[in-house]
């Protein structure tokens, strides 16, 4: 039986697994069998985490976490964890080939998926023009044309922000009226960098290398127009993969895992959550790093008490 099982390869689960490794636990981490290292993997190049003052690519950055993790005695698992049962004091995780790890704690930290428009090239020329992420990418973009999918407090705040670098900065949504609350409309409407086409949709993202534009389709009487653009913004929303954890762990409204308080403890005495799985705002990467953090040092201390209480070898032979 191990000390800890942290699910998730991302900036949380890695920070987690650092920090438990440090503290002894041995922990293994299930760093899933496709998507390895969270979104970051699909991020070309990050330039506001700390420490790299040039800039590092995300996949590299990844790497170099999952290197630090394994350097002080994290195991990777390569493989999907497809089932969970918090039920017990001994926790189950089970992976795709079947395997059941059990372990005295759990971090869960799987992260969040952005959702996409689902059109053939938006995967090819994501980090090529193609972002989920202002804050992230925006910088990219000085005096340039650009677009944002999307019309809830997302899709403004992000055409907001992008304003401080692009020229133009269109605004595509599918109805002809906003989901996004008053003020943060209001804002989006007094930016004079900011121009909206409504009742369109985009049906196409044009571009070889580099996004050069996208094809809308009106979502009133089906014609078809084409935009030029140099960079698009898809903020239509994320989801939080929560999906292993529905009926065994207490969700907020927002549907991330809730937890107590600033601490890392869900609705299971045990079972810690960390990163953007816990966090429906910021999604950073270096926030979800610090709740890794927080995730390691509250599963740490969780098992020093349980030691003082009941040892290992009695939870064993349970």
């Amino acid at each position: 039986m191990h000390q800890i099982i942290i699910i998730g390869s991302g900036p949380a689960g890695f920070t987690a697994a650092i920090y438990a490794a440090r503290a002894g636990l041995e922990p293994v981490l299930f760093a899933s069998s496709v998507a390895i290292g969270g979104e970051l993997m699909n991020t070309t190049e990050v330039e506001n985490f700390p420490g790299f003052p040039e800039g590092i690519q995300g996949p590299d950055l990844m790497q170099k976490m999952q290197e630090q993790a394994e350097r002080f005695g994290t195991r990777v698992v390569y493989d999907d964890a497809v089932e969970v049962d918090f039920s017990g004091d001994v926790k189950r995780v089970i992976a795709g080939d079947g395997t059941v790890h059990e372990a005295r704690a759990v971090v869960y930290a799987t992260g969040s998926a952005y959702r996409k428009l689902g059109l053939p090239d938006e995967d090819r020329l994501s980090g090529h023009g193609v972002s989920w992420c202002a804050t992230c990418d925006g910088f990219f973009f000085r005096e340039k044309t650009i677009a944002v999918v999307g019309g809830g407090d997302s899709a403004m705040e992000e055409a907001t922000f992008l304003t401080r670098f692009a020229d133009k900065v269109y605004v595509i949504h599918r109805r002809e009226e906003l989901k996004a609350s008053k003020i943060m409309q209001q804002r989006a409407f007094d930016n004079e960098k900011i121009e909206f086409i409504w009742n369109s949709e985009v049906t196409a993202i044009r571009g070889e290398n580099q996004v050069s534009g996208v094809a809308l389709r009106s979502t009133v009487d089906g014609s078809a127009s084409e935009l030029p653009l140099e960079g698009l913004f898809i903020a239509i929303g994320n989801d939080p993969r929560t999906h292993l954890v529905h009926d065994k762990l207490e969700l907020t409204a927002e549907g991330t895992i809730a937890v107590q308080g600033r601490s890392s403890r869900t609705s299971v005495v045990g079972v810690f959550a960390a990163g953007d799985v816990v966090d429906p705002t910021y999604r950073q990467a270096v926030t979800a790093a610090a709740s890794g953090t927080v995730a390691a040092l509250d599963a740490e201390h969780y098992l020093a008490a349980l030691d003082a209480a009941q040892p290992l070898a009695a939870l064993a032979e349970r």
